[in-house]
């Protein structure tokens, strides 16, 4: 086709415009970077696999969130009082100083920072892997940055603290790790505008980290503002970086929260765009993520009161952080531990013991963590489940009151059976159930081991079911269903949960893991009616696998309705409960009580909705007698 030499003219300046203008920089895929050497886009299951080995198999991190913040116990970023601009809910466009906070730096000397004793720290803790704040929201960078003053060369201290943290780890076989927070309160181009300065200006800071510092074996970005896709060239930082670190990881916060559904977000130019933001592994913040052995993932979670130091108190217990750690790992996931050291390079004595005990808790029991796989049993608060190679390990926090621990049939022979300090366990195969039970004194705390031979390894990814709050075995002790043609009434409905078919699911069952939910509210309940009085001995409580939108759940029974009896109360969530119903007869407990409604309700205060999937209660139709 030929134009005449005005159009061509018009033709060149539109696409001169069109290159200039970043907010127009994305809206077709032939103008993207190149990212055929970008991992995300172009590995096969293979190459991925490969690549991502040291973080499935090392389970157990070091987070440290560190700065001149530390100087006023401020929490790094968040504790910055001044204005946050364009992207904390309705934050206005400009930016404001925190006289105080920003001036931090101008103190800051941390003459203790040993960054070899710190690896060797992490290296005898359990740690495999370190994640070091190169610049947090606060805008300082910890490293010797030649796009920026407001660095660690201008503070008293004026050494680069970035390098030799990365030599360190690599010194002790750690892999080391470089987080960067794109948000950015501190700089005055941040978001302004079509932000194209700011948007170069920190690629060209990442580039300097994965420059100059050797191998970066992972890339931890922490959120980007509430702007449209269009301010950003996420292709062009993903090319950049797998150009210079070819086998690096990346976690999913590379454009968290672009897109606040702006009149101007049109969002990613192609698919393949919101593929890289992805990542390589999502990131539960706070809480341990919910037991998913599908796709990867890391909880990082603070050991003291904030990130970053807050003083030397308010320091979870060891015990609670070894929980955390397998409840990750029998989860499919890792825990990433945050550390906040004091202003002078060094670690408060309470946050240290703790890093201590969970090094002397692998030591025992790290053949159970390192390099295992989550599954095959769901977990629960019972504890979780994982395996490698042909052993099975049964991580359990809660034994039953009575029997054993049993769960649904388990598709491989068991060879033996032990705990990891070496003590007996007893089990019980079969087609129906497998069981296990170890002898009181044997139990470990915070969690027993119990490790499971069997005559052939599980392959990953693979679930078989999940425990049994009623053994096969105890079943004839609490009679049959009584519920499968009773009816539910609820302090409200969301749609379709009225309806009588999704009724019906709830008290037989469904293949299409169905859960009625009432709406948020301050007091929500479900109330059963078994249609008479019955003599109810037990009550099955089942959410949906992974499901956690409330804590705890309290139930009552009544034998008319308008008298009722608190019969239990749990304050934690669980996909699963089980309660002996029981009355008092003679001086004991005797199972059975006569019931015709049960009430389900939240505890606690404020909105919020009751979601159930199934109920099942047990028991004979003929009421017991009335003491």
């Amino acid at each position: 086709m030929n134009f005449p030499p005005l159009a061509l003219l018009l033709l060149a300046t539109l696409a001169m415009i069109t290159i200039a203008d970043p907010a127009n920089a994305q809206t077709t895929s032939d103008k993207l970077a190149d990212l055929s050497h970008v991992p995300q886009l172009t590995e096969t299951k293979e190459q991925r696999d490969a690549r991502m080995q040291w973080f499935r198999d090392g389970k157990f991190g070091m987070f440290i969130h560190w700065g001149p913040c530390s100087i006023g116990q401020k929490e790094i970023g968040w504790g910055r009082k001044a204005k946050r601009p364009w992207d904390i809910g309705n934050a206005p466009a400009d930016r404001s100083d925190d006289p105080v906070y920003d001036n931090y730096y101008k103190e800051f000397n941390p003459v203790k920072y040993d960054p070899d004793a710190w690896a060797k720290f992490a290296k005898e803790s359990g740690m495999t892997y370190m994640v070091l704040i190169a610049k947090h929201h606060d805008g300082f960078s910890m490293y010797d940055s030649k796009l920026t003053d407001y660095d660690i060369m201008a503070s008293p201290y004026g050494k680069d603290i970035i390098k030799p943290f990365v030599e360190a780890c690599h010194k002790y076989g750690l892999k080391a790790g470089i987080y960067y927070s794109t948000r950015d309160w501190y700089h005055p181009d941040y978001l302004v505008g079509d932000n194209a300065k700011y948007d170069k200006w920190y690629r060209d800071q990442i580039e300097e980290l994965l420059t100059n510092y050797g191998k970066v074996d992972m890339f931890w970005f922490d959120h980007v503002g509430g702007q449209d896709w269009g301010k950003w060239r996420i292709d062009e930082l993903f090319s950049m970086m797998y150009r210079l670190q070819p086998q690096m990881l990346v976690n999913d916060r590379a454009a968290k929260f672009i897109g606040a559904k702006t009149p101007e977000d049109r969002g990613p130019a192609t698919p393949d765009i919101k593929k890289l933001a992805a990542g390589d592994f999502y990131t539960p913040e706070g809480v341990i993520g919910a037991m998913d052995i599908a796709r990867d993932w890391e909880s990082c979670i603070h050991v003291g009161r904030q990130w970053s130091y807050a003083g030397e108190d308010g320091f979870k217990g060891p015990e609670d952080c070894i929980k955390m750690l397998v409840s990750c790992t029998t989860g499919g996931g890792n825990l990433l531990l945050n550390f906040g050291p004091r202003p002078d390079g060094t670690f408060a004595d309470g946050e240290a013991a703790v890093a201590r005990a969970m090094g002397e808790w692998l030591k025992k029991y790290g053949e159970a963590i390192y390099g295992t796989r989550g599954g095959p049993y769901k977990n629960g608060s019972w504890g979780g489940s994982c395996h490698k190679g042909n052993k099975l390990f049964l991580h359990v926090y809660k034994w039953p009151e009575k029997g054993p621990l049993a769960f649904d049939p388990l598709p491989y022979k068991v060879l033996s059976a032990r705990t990891l300090t070496g003590a007996p366990a007893t089990y019980t195969q079969s087609d129906s159930e497998f069981s296990i039970e170890v002898a009181a004194n044997d139990r470990d705390t915070p969690v027993t081991v119990v490790e499971l031979t069997l005559d052939q390894s599980i392959p990953e990814g693979k679930i078989v079911g999940e425990n049994r709050s009623v053994p096969e075995n105890m079943m004839a002790q609490y009679g049959q269903i009584l519920s499968e043609n009773a009816t539910l009434e609820t302090s409200s409905s969301n749609p379709g949960a009225d309806r009588k078919e999704n009724h019906e699911r709830f008290f037989r069952g469904n293949p299409v893991d169905y859960a009625f939910h009432t709406k948020n509210e301050k007091n929500p309940w479900a109330k059963v009616d078994l249609g008479a009085v019955k003599n109810v001995k037990g009550i099955m409580i089942e959410n949906r696998f992974g499901d956690q939108r409330s804590q705890g759940l309290i139930m009552s029974v009544s034998e008319d309705g308008q008298e009722w009896t608190k019969l239990w109360q749990d304050e934690d969530w669980n996909n699963k409960w089980f309660v002996p119903v029981t009355r008092f007869h003679s001086g004991i407990d005797v199972l059975g009580r006569p019931v015709r409604y049960l009430k389900l309700e939240l505890p606690g205060e404020g909105p919020r909705g009751l979601l159930l999937k199934r109920i099942t209660v047990y028991g004979d139709e003929s009421p017991a007698a009335t003491p």
